[in-house]
């Protein structure tokens, strides 16, 4: 009954290892010396023709579609998945990596307020309370006032559109989920940001990787695969107001990534915050359960 929470919570924590190598391959000399630091459209690249030719072989192995189904929406979900994933490397290689992740993670948000127009979902009113207080613990850990990193608007509001764009490809991911299989719908992200990088890396320069940098990309590359079939299973198996929400527990990942591999420290605002995503996405899924269990009480006592 809860197999959407789980792939999601797997889906999550991924993202967060695959964020963590995006960061260590744009700030490679501030943790490894010598190593080389990549510009954005090269990580998006390499990330892209790796996850692309995973979803190819596993789509002419099972005998699908090449091109699936519903084609609008799967090349609404690769554009939009594209550009949010390009502006949100941006936002990494600019800013700290739990800022950047916890502006990201806004994306439950507008997934669900696009859901409500574009899927027809209904959300009760109290949802949205839990869904505030998620919320405030977000902008809290990004906006602590006793942070002095002097975070620049302007890639603040990259990442918020990064989120608006995040929240339309999972949008997305649900229209296709009745007409097309998940690794279908997982492919058309790299079947659309492959040849845009590719033509960027041909005209704005290209870095051979060396040694261990093969290492992490490929470490990006097959994570981030992993990571988009249980976000795709995830939005297959609930609603987006159920599973969204638990998006946010990313943020936590960064912090705690941050904090140990580079020196984000917390204060208490910003563990303050941590504490209200948690309390945020427990209220919202203990709500949900006990929703599903009236219903399924109600359903009962009708037959009988």
């Amino acid at each position: 009954m809860y197999k959407g929470v789980l792939y999601l919570l797997a889906a999550t924590f991924t993202f967060s290892l695959v964020n963590l190598g995006v960061k260590l391959l744009s700030h490679a000399n501030d943790v490894i010396p010598g190593m080389q630091e990549y510009p954005v459209h090269e990580l998006v690249f390499f990330r892209s023709i790796i996850s692309l030719s995973i979803c190819l072989t596993i789509v002419k192995m099972r005998g699908l579609p090449l091109f699936g189904n519903n084609h609008t929406w799967l090349v609404i979900r690769g554009i939009s998945g594209a550009t949010a994933l390009f502006l949100f490397f941006m936002t990494i290689q600019n800013m700290p990596l739990a800022v950047a992740t916890t502006v990201q993670y806004l994306s439950p948000v507008f997934t669900i307020i696009l859901a409500i127009f574009l899927l027809k979902e209904t959300v009760k009113p109290v949802q949205w309370l839990f869904f505030l207080i998620s919320l405030a613990g977000v902008f809290i850990i990004g906006y602590d006032p006793a942070d002095e990193r002097g975070i620049s608007i302007g890639w603040l509001i990259l990442g918020l559109i990064s989120a608006l764009f995040s929240g339309l490809a999972y949008n997305a991911i649900m229209r296709c989920r009745n007409t097309d299989a998940p690794i279908t719908v997982v492919m058309y992200f790299p079947l659309v940001s492959t040849p845009v990088t590719l033509v960027m890396c041909l005209s704005m320069g290209f870095i051979m990787p060396q040694g261990i940098e093969w290492v992490l990309l490929l470490f990006i590359g097959i994570l981030t695969q992993i990571a988009q079939v249980c976000m795709t299973r995830a939005f297959n198996a609930d609603t987006a107001s159920t599973v969204a929400p638990l998006k946010y527990l990313g943020s936590v990942y960064a912090a705690l990534m941050g904090f140990f591999l580079f020196d984000e420290t917390l204060g208490l605002i910003s563990s303050l915050g941590i504490c209200l995503i948690i309390a945020g996405v427990l209220l919202n899924t203990w709500f949900k359960k006990r929703k599903v269990a009236v219903a399924e009480m109600s359903t009962g006592k009708n037959l009988n």
